[in-house]
């Protein structure tokens, strides 16, 4: 009812070591597997030809994301977590999984922790680490979906409605049902979940009374100046006024809790509200998450074959363990493919799935974020240009001291290494200097990365980015019986997780077990946590209040598990000056499954995505660390090392690459 008043309203590298000696690291990074076991069966299986998964499609860029470390056992994180070498050890041992989920990005390890909560018994396989792909890549919001919703309406109000109204209605009610649907799962995040998300401020500022190209291409829009007031409360609306209200400032207030905003024919601001969070962390609790529940859950392990019985049914998976090498079987009732933008890479006639058995296409289009210095806006508030010169949103937003900027919207296959092409970071700048004092230059930018997200139809033509779903898509195939998850966003996690998991428990034709993770506390939070919690830490540790509080919200009540390593270990010194990090956070990281110097770096820090240069420099030191956890050997080190430096090398820096190279790796220093 509320809708219809708004419808009035409306990789070559450039690498330091030689080309033979890059070839011989690959070499001692991907080892021909070895069949460890085999387990008996009910029915006849066989192994599909290798050439489809392991060859033909294969990211190269994966080679840079592991090596052979043969890393010796560390206990868990906390008691009711298994380490990372006892969960593969459950993978390996006789016996048949329920559900057998394959990625652990957000969706695959939420589809890990939905099934395991209801009681069944789950494996999940994440060839990278968790969350090394599109879900750390992310611009950090838990959006309700602001501009889905302006653009069903726009789309309702268009010449279609008279050429095609049957086809424009539905749309509208569905685009409009995934915004309702990302209000309740943003709720669910800000209520459940607050030891990982929290409330950032979005101010909207206006230069003008009339826009002109409109925003989205629709006249109606050219007057978003004088209606977004009524169009914020109307977004509070959807959420049941759940967030915190929406409202405007004049220009004097504006400049005065934004002063780095540009005044010149400034008419007034809005502000509005969404979530925000540490994308890496969020995931990484949603797996530990998954592994409290009982699913048997494990990074750096790559599905290399689909294992099928004599139906033609995938039973079971091929697997790898990108840290020993070794190889085994999975052997699972159901599996679900949770690949996002690399879902069509794996599917193939003799893969999980023969692409012609499904309707579910799916697509990969690349953001592009850039990273500044913290002082170009204020420490708790964001900016939102609602009208970029190619018609998008641009986000600027604090995070972790720095200034994040984005995002880029272009079509493209996906790819692990995240090198950012030179014009995106450019227009990048260009663009978030419209709003503010200080125009932006290439020097400042101390990180840029490109990420990828998936993008669902059901047809097999090609489609432009607009023009393809982001709400969530599943698909059941016709041949395998895998069932593949993608699309969505990083809101609707839980939902795409859940609505997978009952198609799961819905074939099974066994009893109905019912969701439970509208009702779970991720790890992190729960009993222990309160909005004390970094000063409490301060005191009992005598810690600095920049490092309570990075550990207070990165770990939640886990924090406290972080500052006992404090007094083990006799180690209080940081990673780097001018960060919050300590060393002995390297050791817990460990313990949450970190196997490479790249994880600590890009993801159990942030450091990579914050600064590139210093995050080059204490290469060395993570690797003096994980080493003693991890009882790596010299050589080992080494090769880690080299890995860190070639991986954290594909983002983009201070220095532009030379003009021609953008898909290359810069030279290391």
């Amino acid at each position: 009812m509320l809708v219809l008043p708004l419808t009035l309203v409306n990789l070559l590298f450039g690498l330091s070591w030689s080309f033979q000696s890059s070839l011989d690291l690959a070499n001692r990074r991907n080892p021909t597997f070895r069949i460890t076991e085999k387990r008996p069966f009910s029915a006849p299986l066989f192994v599909t030809s290798l050439q489809s998964t392991s060859t033909k499609t294969r990211d190269p860029g994966l080679d840079l994301t592991s090596v052979i470390s043969n890393p010796r056992e560390v206990p868990g994180p906390t008691e009711s977590i298994p380490s990372r070498a006892q969960q593969l050890r459950n993978l390996q041992s006789d016996g048949r999984y329920d559900v057998l989920v394959v990625g652990g990005g957000a969706t695959g390890a939420g589809v890990a922790l939905d099934a395991a909560a209801r009681g069944l018994r789950v494996a999940c396989i994440e060839r990278g680490d968790f969350s090394s792909e599109t879900s750390s890549r992310s611009t950090k919001l838990i959006w309700a979906g602001l501009k889905y919703m302006a653009a069903a309406i726009a789309a309702l109000l268009s010449h279609k409605i008279f050429t095609h109204p049957v086809d424009t209605l539905q749309e509208f009610v569905e685009e409009m049902n995934m915004v309702l649907h990302c209000h309740e799962e943003r709720r669910y995040m800000l209520e459940r979940q607050p030891h990982l998300v929290y409330w950032l401020p979005i101010l909207v500022p206006f230069d003008r009374w009339w826009v002109d190209p409109a925003p989205l291409g629709h006249p109606a829009f050219a007057l978003f100046p004088l209606l977004a007031p009524l169009v914020f409360k109307f977004y509070d609306a959807l959420s049941s006024f759940s967030c915190p209200p929406s409202y405007i400032l004049s220009k004097e207030q504006a400049l005065k809790v934004f002063p780095q905003l540009n005044g010149e024919n400034l008419k007034y601001c809005s502000v509005f509200y969404e979530g925000y969070h540490n994308d890496a962390r969020t995931n990484l609790a949603i797996a530990m998450s998954a592994a409290e529940q009982g699913a048997d859950i494990c990074n750096y392990v790559e599905m290399v074959d689909v294992i099928r019985d004599d139906r033609g049914k995938a039973a079971g998976v091929v697997a790898v363990d990108r840290m020993t090498g070794d190889s085994f079987q999975v052997h699972a009732d159901k599996i679900v493919l949770a690949a996002g933008p690399f879902t069509e890479q794996l599917l193939g006639p003799s893969s999980a799935c023969d692409e012609r058995k499904t309707k579910l296409r799916v697509k990969a289009a690349w953001g592009t974020h850039i990273v500044v210095p913290g002082d170009v806006i204020p420490k708790h508030m964001g900016l939102l240009d609602y009208n970029t010169s190619d018609g998008r949103f641009l986000f600027v937003a604090p995070f972790q001291g720095h200034t994040l900027i984005g995002t880029t919207d272009k079509k493209g296959p996906a790819e692990t290494r995240n090198r950012p092409p030179e014009e995106d970071i450019e227009w990048l700048l260009v663009e978030a200097s419209k709003y503010l004092k200080r125009d932006l230059t290439r020097s400042v930018v101390t990180s840029a990365w490109r990420g990828w997200r998936p993008l669902v139809s059901t047809a097999a033509g090609e489609a432009a980015p607009e023009h393809v779903s982001r709400d969530h898509a599943i698909s059941e195939c016709e041949d395998s019986g895998v069932f593949i998850i993608a699309g969505g966003k990083w809101t609707t996690w839980r939902e795409m997780a859940q609505d997978v998991t009952d198609r799961v428990v819905e074939s099974r034709k066994a009893e109905r077990l019912a969701c439970r993770t509208r009702d779970l506390v991720l790890y992190g939070g729960g009993e222990g946590f309160s909005k004390s919690l970094a000063e409490d830490l301060r005191q009992a540790f005598g810690l600095d209040e920049a490092i309570a509080l990075h550990l207070a919200g990165t770990y939640g009540v886990h924090a406290w598990d972080v500052c006992n390593l404090l007094d083990t270990t006799n180690n209080r010194k940081r990673l780097v000056e001018g960060f919050p990090y300590l060393q002995v956070e390297v050791v817990h990281a460990c313990r949450e499954y970190a196997c490479t110097i790249e994880d600590i770096l890009s993801r159990r820090t942030r450091l990579a995505f914050l600064n590139k240069d210093v995050s080059l420099s204490i290469v060395p030191l993570v690797a003096d660390l994980m080493s003693k956890e991890l009882g790596w050997s010299p050589q080992v080190q080494q090769q880690q090392m080299e890995a860190a430096f070639a991986y954290i090398g594909c983002y983009g820096g201070r220095e532009p690459c030379p003009a021609g190279h953008d898909d290359e790796i810069c030279e290391i220093a």
